[in-house]
Formats: structure tokens, sequence, C-alpha cells
């Protein structure tokens, strides 16, 4: 029986779909005013790229959006009614702005679809999990998930990844103490796994051991069909152990998230734990001075977690922690 868990967290949302009593799938939205996938929403084409190709658009909110192609009559200055392709995804360098196009005849404006419509509309069973009740996002590996994420590193020493994100594609690189005609299809199932869990798209290169033969290659392709749901495209392993696998991308992948900005992912995982803490009541969150800063930043999500925990919440600064060394008492 697969089930969803849903948390609706103090500046982001939270999902995981448990399948058979594991965590397969991670889905995080942080609350921001970038416009969502899905979202039909009014703008001016202010720059044209490439003549009738690729042009600029600025949204209602500010935000930036690519827009392909421009329509033949489309004038620099002119407005224009844009579906959201793919969301805005920050990039070491360069961030990607959002990708549209333009919306068809007769659809108005509207909003993207949030985290908890795209899960209900999955059809799975959604199980809202709030603060005061167990953690069981927790209990099926939430956190050590997170961390991977983070790290770009998963697995074991038999069989493990690390990830790297460049502005080509996503790479992964299989690695362990097995040999290789074991390691090939460990490295693959565990790779496909990876993909499905933290949401990994758009183009991904798997970098497996070298094996002896064909019959090896194509053990260790299946094991990819096998793990990753469609759709995706994919090649065959290559006599040095490369495939590529193409998935569709629509937003940022965990891992991107994650790494975006690094002290407010610590501090959105100290307000998590915040709301968790003991049996409720007042409560002091301790931790690194660039998170206490942010926090007074963001009096609404201080205001939020005070509601939910029933008392007041006083903030302390401590130079001597790191980022993820807050704690609450």
């Amino acid at each position: 029986m697969a089930e969803w868990l849903y948390e609706e967290g103090i500046g982001e949302a939270r999902a995981g779909l448990i399948e058979h009593g594991r965590l397969v799938e991670a889905l995080v939205e942080r609350d921001t005013d970038a416009a969502r996938a899905g979202a039909v929403v009014q703008g001016r084409l202010v720059a044209t790229i490439i003549p009738r190709k690729r042009g600029i658009v600025r949204l209602l909110s500010g935000e930036e959006a690519l827009l392909e192609p421009i329509p033949p009559r489309l004038a620099e200055g002119a407005n224009v009614l844009v579906e959201i392709l793919r969301e805005a995804i920050a990039e070491e360098g360069r961030p990607k702005r959002a990708k549209a196009h333009v919306a068809p005849p007769g659809v108005k404006p509207h909003p993207g679809p949030s985290l908890l419509q795209r899960i209900r509309a999955t059809g799975t069973p959604v199980i809202p999990c709030p603060a005061h009740e167990e953690d069981r996002l927790e209990a099926h590996g939430w956190s050590e998930l997170m961390e991977e994420a983070i790290s770009g590193e998963v697995g074991t020493e038999a069989a493990a990844l690390r990830l790297y994100l460049t502005p080509a594609m996503l790479l992964i690189d299989v690695d362990g103490s097995l040999p290789p005609a074991q390691l090939g299809p460990k490295g693959a199932k565990l790779a496909a796994q990876t993909i499905r869990r933290m949401g990994l798209s758009g183009s991904i290169g798997i970098d497996l051991p070298t094996m002896n033969n064909k019959d090896e290659r194509m053990i260790a392709a299946a094991q990819i069909d096998k793990y990753l749901p469609l759709p995706f495209e994919r090649t065959a392993v290559n006599g040095f152990g490369f495939l590529q696998i193409i998935r569709r991308r629509e937003r940022a992948n965990l891992m991107e998230l994650l790494r975006e900005d690094s002290v407010l992912t610590a501090t959105l995982a100290l307000l998590r734990r915040a709301e968790r803490h003991g049996a409720g009541g007042p409560a002091t969150l301790t931790a690194a001075p660039a998170i206490i800063d942010l926090l007074h930043g963001q009096p609404g999500w201080i205001e939020q977690l005070s509601r939910r925990r029933g008392g007041a919440i006083r903030l302390q600064a401590d130079a001597a922690l790191t980022i993820s060394a807050g704690h609450v008492a």
C-alpha cells in the first residue's frame, strides 16, 4: 500500500511517498512568490534574445521568464498571457529563469498547483502529519535523506554514489568495493532509487563501473527500468559504463532546493524541530547568528511557531555554533 505523508510546515510544505514502509519520494515546496509550474500569468515582453524564438517576459510579480517561441506579431513592450512550463531554478553562477510559452486561447490566469494539490492529483491517499502527532516522516528517514541531498553522498562502502550538479547535467558517479559485475547492477538500482527520492530531472548522467561484456551492461540497465518509474528516456550502457537519462524538468530538485541557501535550509529545519520539541509551550531557539538574523527578519514564522506551540518564543544567537547545530530548549 502507498500513501503520501504531508506536513504544512513553517516556511515550507513537505511530502513523502511511502511504499511498503519505505520513503521512495520526497518533495519540498518553499513559501515563495515565484510562479509555479502550470501557472498562467500576465506578463510583458521586455526583451528579444532571438527574434521569433526566444525573449524575456516580465511577470506582474516582477519575476522574469524566458518565452519560447515569440509569436510573430508580439512586439517588445506588448502584454502577453503565458503559461509556466518550468519554474525558476537556482544555479551556481547564473540562476535559470522560469521557462514559459504563450498560453492557449481561452485560458484565464490562474496559479500553478501547490504541492498538496499535486500529490492529491496522484490519487494516492494523503495523510496529514501535524506537529503534535508522531513524526512519521522522520520515522521513515526524512532527515537522513535531506542530509544525502545536501552532501551529494549516498550508499555504503560496498556501493556508493556521489552526485554532482553541473550546468549541463547532473552527474552520478558509482563507486564501491564490489566487483564490477555486481557493482554495476547494484549501483544502477541505487541511482534509480535516488533519482526518484530526490526528484532529480532533466539530463542525468550515470557513470557505472566498466563491465566486461554486453550482458552485464544490460543487467545493470534493467535495474534502471525496474526502479525508476516512467516517463523517462535513457540510453544503453556504453562500453565505459556510462548511460544518460532524460526526465521532464518542471522545478528544482531536492539537491538544488536545499543547497540554494544553506542558512535558509538550516533555519527551516530548526523550525521543524522546534514545532515538535517537548510537549509545547514556551521555547528558546539557540542558533548561529545568521539563522537568528533570518528569524528576526521573518516575524511571521515566529508568530506561527508561537501559536502552534502555545507559548512565547525566545531567540538566542551563539557564534560558536555552526548553522546546522541550532537547538531548542
